[in-house]
């Protein structure tokens, strides 16, 4: 394994700050160090940008990050056992790194009007879903960030990547596919990781759409969980409590279809309708 900087091997910055990954944190540590230069090479372009990384753990991926150019990553850590490993790496790396004791969650950006962003992270198992869908609702839009590239499970990776008529099509993808266009870029087997998971790991790639479909997001979730929620059935029977058939009638779509036959655009369409209807409602 080649050395990326002259810091000591991971396994032995684990073993020295006694840092076991912890399951009720979602952590797995990515401890190859051509791996972890391969995802930041993954991302771009890292010279004159700001990293966001969430979850660096013993920091794999943040050395890989600086060390392939990086301006500056701002590592969000809520585990505080990491962070004398992480102060290693922010001493080797002057005014490059800070780190943010906290949890990624409530991480609100507000720094970045005039910066290059990048958003690249070995996302905790636990809150991946949940930190993406934060940054695809992210207003105003295009978002502060250039592009988000990222490590899931193999299969929420491809339920993001998902297109209409794919079995795992559904309200990832949607949502995925309202504002960005998203790729998998590679898989990451579980022997790269310590402790090995029980499942193979892929790096997605989003890139914001600067015009996405007009709709709203809490109108969009509802009739995306509405309709996959009972996939198997009927639109007009899965979408009977938004209105059903006069719903579907507004929206032009064929009440017979069933939810992993419609495109992004079409789930766009329900959305706006569902919203105009809200809003006639309120005058």
């Amino acid at each position: 394994m080649a050395a990326i900087d002259d810091l000591p091997p991971l396994r032995d910055v684990i073993a020295r700050h006694g840092l076991d990954a912890r399951k009720s944190l979602g952590q797995n540590f990515l401890l190859d160090l051509n791996l972890t230069s391969k995802i930041a090479r993954a991302a771009g372009p890292l010279e004159g940008r700001t990293v966001i990384e969430v979850g660096p753990g013993p920091g794999g991926l943040t050395r890989a990050l600086l060390s392939e150019g990086a301006d500056r990553v701002i590592a969000i850590e809520r585990d505080n056992r990491c962070l004398p490993a992480l102060e290693e790496i922010v001493k080797r790396y002057p005014g490059r790194l800070r780190v943010i004791e906290g949890d990624a969650l409530e991480f609100q950006p507000k720094e970045f009007d005039n910066a290059k962003v990048k958003i690249v992270a070995n996302l905790p198992y636990n809150i991946g879903t949940r930190l993406l869908i934060d940054w695809i609702s992210v207003e105003p839009w295009p978002p502060y960030y250039e592009s988000l590239t990222l490590m899931f499970q193999r299969e929420v990776a491809q339920r993001i990547i998902a297109e209409a008529g794919a079995s795992a099509y559904g309200r990832l993808s949607v949502l995925a596919g309202w504002r960005c266009e998203a790729r998998l870029l590679f898989d990451v087997p579980a022997q790269a990781f310590t402790p090995p998971p029980k499942v193979t790991s892929s790096i997605v790639q989003l890139h914001p759409r600067k015009k996405p479909l007009e709709c709203e997001l809490s109108a969009l979730e509802m009739v995306t969980q509405a309709a996959f929620g009972k996939r198997r059935k009927m639109l007009r029977q899965s979408l009977k409590a938004l209105g059903g058939e006069t719903l579907l009638a507004q929206a032009g779509i064929d009440p017979q279809r069933r939810a992993e036959t419609l495109s992004v655009e079409e789930f766009c369409t329900l959305a706006s309708v569902i919203s105009q209807v809200r809003e006639a409602r309120r005058s």
